[in-house]
């Protein structure tokens, strides 16, 4: 899969599209999936350009599991959730629909089903409400390492 400069991402990331921001660094940045699969699904993006896995420099690799661990402690205590998932798709065959390198966190609870992969838009204000939750617990020692 080749790289492509205007997918949603890579325009989110320089600010020509909108998201809902839980979390930023220099490496990464974690919105809100505006198609979750479960209420708080969060996906963490590298800045660094990059459409699959095995393209992606160490560095921003490494950044992003950081920010996929610190963040995903952040979504489960916001959403009580008593399990997260984590996933990372690379090519269209595996599911991956953005050409951007990108982890989801998904809050998971016991036998609750999950929406489609990309495909139910969510409410916008209720994005705001989970992921100021998902930001506060970023900021709770208890939670944010």
């Amino acid at each position: 899969m080749d790289y492509d400069a205007s997918n949603p991402f890579a325009r989110i990331l320089r600010g020509e599209l909108p998201s809902v921001k839980v979390y930023e660094d220099e490496h990464t940045l974690a919105i809100m999936d505006i198609m979750p699969q479960a209420d708080g699904h969060v996906l963490v993006l590298p800045k660094e350009p990059a459409a699959e896995l095995f393209t992606l420099s160490d560095e921003s690799a490494a950044a992003c599991i950081r920010t996929t661990k610190r963040v995903a402690a952040a979504v489960k205590a916001a959403m009580a959730a008593p399990g997260v998932m984590v996933a990372q798709f690379n090519g269209p065959a595996a599911g991956q629909t953005v050409p951007h390198v990108h982890f989801h966190i998904v809050p998971r609870h016991q036998a609750a089903p999950l929406k489609p992969h990309a495909a139910q838009p969510a409410d916008g204000a209720r994005l705001r409400e989970y992921a100021d939750r998902i930001i506060a617990a970023l900021a709770d020692p208890r939670t944010s390492q």
